[in-house]
């Protein structure tokens, strides 16, 4: 993908991986309440302002995404098949995107258990992900004349089933229990949604 990217993306892309880098260095080091912006941003060599055009505060660091990370889950939705049920689709896609966060949800699991804000932050990691699957799923259903009502509820029931396989996931468990939890999630959450 970074051969796709002209010399202002990469570099921008350069500098969101060096703050984001620091800034995971110092909350593993003094932890995310004691850690702060200017230590973020000194640490990665840029200045405070720097930091903020780059992230809103410090859990942005946490939750925000890359634009790798965007391309690479639109990839994943636009590489199913037309032909193939929805549910199939969700499944499928829903496991691929947290395939590729294998280091990224462990991390912000632990820190979220650390920090009080983090824990009672509104701030949804994946929310832009989950966006983009609402609106893929949308557009694909409208293309093949599948109803919405029945598009949202396999949306709806595929995400729920993701939340809960994070929920019930021990903190003890490696991350592939929790593969294995969501899977069964998707499995079990498959008969309750609408016929594709």
């Amino acid at each position: 993908m970074a051969g796709t990217m002209n010399l202002r993306e990469r570099k921008k892309l350069a500098t969101w991986r060096a703050i984001h880098t620091a800034a995971l260095r110092l909350f593993d080091e003094v932890g995310f309440e004691a850690t702060t912006v200017e230590q973020i941003a000194a640490a990665a060599n840029v200045s405070r302002a720097t930091f903020f055009n780059y992230f809103a505060g410090k859990e942005a660091v946490v939750f925000d995404q890359t634009p790798e990370e965007r391309r690479h889950w639109q990839a994943l939705m636009e590489d199913r098949p037309a032909d193939e049920p929805l549910w199939d689709s969700l499944a499928a896609v829903l496991t691929g995107f947290c395939e590729s966060l294998r280091e990224r949800i462990p991390m912000q699991r632990r820190l979220k258990a650390q920090s009080p804000a983090l824990a009672q932050s509104g701030q949804n990691f994946g929310e832009r992900f989950f966006t983009d699957l609402r609106n893929w799923a949308a557009d694909r259903s409208a293309a093949t004349g599948q109803d919405e009502l029945t598009t949202a509820l396999s949306v709806n029931l595929a995400v729920a089933a993701t939340h809960t396989a994070y929920q019930i996931w021990p903190e003890d468990e490696p991350f592939d229990g929790f593969l294995r939890r969501l899977e069964e999630c998707l499995h079990q959450a498959r008969p309750g949604a609408a016929t594709d």
